[in-house]
């Protein structure tokens, strides 16, 4: 019970390793909000341990400025903050990508963290306490091809980690973020361009360990790193990945 008396916020968590983070953030004892653009996910999710769910697009500003609301009204206060939600343009050339894509995984996987920031920020600092967890990717330390601009998006969030940390650290708020490698997910599919055994295997081949990463891998080191046991550890992007950044 790691996170006993906890509250904590998880963006994309009606699916994937998001619902991964939410489920071990409920077994550690933390009260979760899920949040999610498929909102009958997060409703589903949410009910099965009796947490809180809301539909919000995490590009939209008015949209997080309700959910910290929600969070306040319920809870009073907001410990953790999980920024998983993101998306990804299919694998092609980076000249091929269209703005509308390149805008749209900005906005989602980048513009995601300034929003968050703006709305949780100030609480966690009046509160001096509160850990901030975003979601990146192996992607954004070691790129693939034909993923050029999702590649960009996760490095970016791994350097606004770092930023954030240095600047919030006075301020008693530790901000990390997670690296995981592909994992069996919803977006899998986006990522190999198709979802073939072939396609697969090639991804698997790069992977020293020889599996994907699992909801349960990313839950386990996002408890942590949010946990109290984590008190001496900010600005760290952990690599979830089975050695693939080796």
């Amino acid at each position: 019970m790691r996170l006993q008396g906890k509250t904590a916020i998880v963006t994309g968590g009606a699916s994937g390793f998001g619902r991964g983070i939410v489920e071990t953030f409920a077994r550690e004892g933390a009260k979760v909000l899920v949040a999610d653009l498929n909102g009958a996910g997060a409703r589903e999710v949410s009910e099965g341990l009796r947490g809180s769910w809301a539909a919000m697009d995490v590009s939209q500003d008015a949209d997080w400025r309700g959910l910290v609301a929600q969070a306040l009204d319920e809870w009073g206060h907001i410990d953790i903050l999980v920024n998983n939600a993101g998306i990804t343009h299919l694998p092609k050339p980076m000249e091929e990508v269209t703005e509308e894509e390149f805008d749209r995984v900005l906005s989602v996987n980048a513009k995601s963290v300034f929003h968050s920031a703006r709305h949780v920020v100030p609480v966690m600092k009046a509160a001096r306490a509160g850990a901030i967890l975003n979601v990146a990717s192996t992607a954004g330390v070691s790129p693939r091809p034909r993923l050029n601009w999702y590649n960009a998006s996760k490095g970016w969030m791994i350097t606004a980690t770092k930023a954030m940390a240095v600047e919030l650290a006075p301020e008693g708020v530790r901000v990390n973020c997670l690296n995981p490698v592909a994992g069996d997910t919803p977006l899998l599919a986006s990522f190999m361009g198709e979802d073939t055994p072939e396609m697969r295997a090639k991804f698997l081949s790069t992977i020293p360990i020889g599996r994907f990463s699992t909801p349960g891998d990313m839950g386990a080191a996002a408890a942590f790193l949010c946990s109290d046991e984590a008190s001496m550890i900010t600005g760290v992007g952990l690599e979830v990945d089975g050695g693939r950044c080796i």
